[in-house]
């Protein structure tokens, strides 16, 4: 039971990815930045971003005693589209424009890294617990 509720969790958070980037991906190049949801960034970032941030991490400890290869998979896809999805935000930040704005995008950036991170070595540790 709790590895279906983890498979679930990781799958909702993998869709809402999915989600999240195209969105951004349609919005680019826009004027406004909006994509096909009616949402800003912010609340863009807080309605799918955030549960797609910690859903891998509680589907982790939900199965923690039950093997499972799939589920280390999914965590570690969660994990690898967090990090390309702040890849992009660093690769497409103008400098000037955030230097102007008193911005630090990767200082900015950097906990979205890390919980990307975080998630592929959980990913990691599950694959190699099932084994």
């Amino acid at each position: 039971m709790a590895l279906a509720a983890a498979f679930v969790l990781t799958g909702i958070a993998i869709g809402l990815l999915a989600i999240y980037g195209a969105d951004v991906a349609a919005g680019y190049g826009t004027d406004s930045g909006e994509g096909f949801l009616p949402f800003d960034h912010k609340t863009r970032g807080m309605g799918l971003g955030l549960p797609s941030l910690a859903l891998p991490i509680i589907a982790f400890f939900i199965a923690r005693s039950e093997p499972s290869a799939g589920l280390g998979i999914m965590i570690i896809v969660a994990g690898v589209l967090i990090l390309a999805g702040g890849a992009v935000v660093i690769g497409n930040a103008d400098p000037a424009e955030a230097e102007e704005a008193g911005r630090n995008v990767v200082a900015e950036t950097a906990p979205l890294v890390a919980v990307g991170a975080v998630q592929v070595a959980l990913g990691a540790i599950k694959l190699k617990r099932s084994r």
